[in-house]
């Protein structure tokens, strides 16, 4: 059984910084593509960021430049390390495992909220 554990989450004022962490359960970072997706209120979930078993990463236009995914292996956990936050960043992010025909394990969620 694979658990994902998202933390990091809080308020900042815009223009500040967080870093997400997802801690998994077993050594599946290596193995497996990890995602990270976000939900605002009253929106669908949308992919932010991902990160392939090779290392190369993806993100969406609205978080290039200022949003960077890595992982530490030895850790089991992922990251978000995200800068210049804008209060439209505001959302529930969340992390996910890939599998071959989408995602199969997901987090909980954590709560990013950026002030004006």
């Amino acid at each position: 059984q694979v658990r994902l554990v998202e933390s990091g989450g809080g308020l900042v004022q815009a223009g500040g910084s967080l870093r997400l962490s997802c801690t998994a359960t077993g050594s599946i970072l290596t193995i497996y593509a990890m995602d990270w997706y976000r939900q605002a209120p009253g929106k669908q979930r949308e992919f932010v960021a991902a990160i392939t078993r090779g290392g190369t990463t993806n993100y969406r236009d609205s978080v290039k430049g200022r949003f960077t995914i890595s992982r530490d292996n030895a850790k089991n956990t992922l990251y978000l390390q995200m800068n210049s936050l804008k209060p439209e960043d505001t959302a529930v992010y969340y992390c996910a495992k890939a599998n071959l025909v989408g995602y199969d394990y997901w987090g909980q969620g954590t709560q990013v909220t950026v002030s004006s």
